[in-house]
């Protein structure tokens, strides 16, 4: 193969297309004379990129007016405490739903800040005939005051994907840092989305907060400034000097994807690949997948090899045809082919004729 397919779960792909004119454009940003790295925050410039950057995220998301929508630091975990520490003052108590080890380790997190008296947790996740399936609990019946439930719609470690929404008495707040702008949502049925940037958005270390304008009179615990939203709200973003390049790298994501049809015509090419990968999986004994089918990831998708002492050819071999980063997560094992918005079609294919020629060379 020519060309190689980067399957890892992140930091992720990005699109040729914006690695090709952030490459063309590296040493002189629109005419500017130097790297949008070298230039101020503050600039006119790059001010007017960080305003196009939000209205094309609106735009693509549908996001109403009155949620704020911010570029943090700190990736999904540094989120994991902003939303703490940002509504769980004055002994607030919230409910973590766990599907996984993302949703697991918000729980973590969380307990560290607001205490295990203040946080509470259920597991969602089932074996039913032998597979994981989330089975959601019936909310309303639950007679506790929570300020907010967290979940994780997307494990990417557990290749779990929970698609329908959450009918929940409290503000939702969800972790989209694998599958946001993957499909698409009502982000109105949500107090907060946030996602860490480097599987979807661009590279890591830059993460979005969307913010329901009235979950920030809710009080505060106290807290950094730089992942206070209040502060990020009163800034745009610019309390402090943000990460620059990784906010032009989503910008110029949010266009790619635009230029593409939106999230509508991007989740019908997510759903196309994720299909052509789990009917090999599905049509062939040699390769086995333990999630239900109505919660298989769309992005994330895990399987294993029926006889395991392979993995290691099957690893060697698929690099060796331009196929990388297929191993699964160290606590899970098996293989993990990640396939978010810029895994192109042709890469799925690729992965998809090579897991059958190897299929057939092991039977």
């Amino acid at each position: 193969m020519s060309a190689t397919y980067n399957f890892c779960a992140g930091p992720a792909m990005l699109p040729q297309a914006v690695m090709k004119k952030a490459q063309q454009e590296l040493l002189d940003w629109n005419g500017q004379g130097v790297s949008v790295m070298e230039l101020s925050h503050r600039s006119p410039e790059f001010i007017a990129l960080a305003k196009q950057a939000e209205a094309d995220l609106r735009e693509l998301m549908s996001i109403p007016e009155n949620y704020h929508v911010l570029f943090m630091h700190g990736g999904g975990r540094g989120q994991f405490s902003a939303i703490v520490n940002n509504f769980l003052g004055d002994n607030g108590k919230a409910l973590y739903l766990v599907s996984g080890q993302w949703s697991a380790s918000a729980v973590v997190e969380a307990k560290k800040l607001a205490g295990d008296d203040n946080i509470d947790s259920l597991n969602i996740v089932e074996k039913v005939d032998g597979l994981n399936q989330v089975v959601l609990p019936e909310l309303s019946s639950i007679e506790q005051d929570y300020r907010y439930l967290h979940y994780c719609p997307n494990e990417t470690v557990d290749g779990i994907e929970i698609f329908e929404a959450l009918d929940s008495p409290w503000p939702v707040i969800a972790d989209m840092s694998s599958n946001i702008l993957s499909h698409e949502i009502d982000v109105s049925r949500f107090g907060v989305i946030y996602a860490g940037a480097q599987k979807n958005i661009g590279p890591s270390g830059l993460s979005i907060a969307i913010v329901r304008d009235d979950l920030l009179a809710l009080p505060q615990l106290t807290q950094t400034s730089i992942m206070d939203y209040r502060l990020a709200v009163k800034h745009d973003s610019m309390y402090n000097t943000p990460p620059t390049f990784a906010w032009y790298l989503a910008a110029e994501v949010f266009a790619w994807l635009k230029s593409l049809g939106g999230v509508k015509a991007m989740s019908k090419t997510n759903i196309e690949k994720a299909k052509m990968l789990y009917d090999v999986i599905d049509n062939s004994p040699f390769y086995t997948n333990g999630v239900a089918v109505n919660n298989r990831s769309d992005m994330n998708v895990t399987f294993q090899l029926t006889d395991e002492s392979l993995n290691q050819q099957f690893l060697d071999q698929a690099k060796a045809a331009g196929l990388v980063a297929l191993k699964g997560h160290r606590s899970v094992g098996g293989m993990r082919a990640s396939i978010y918005n810029a895994m192109p079609l042709e890469g799925v294919k690729a992965l998809v004729d090579f897991m059958k020629a190897f299929a057939e060379k092991h039977a």
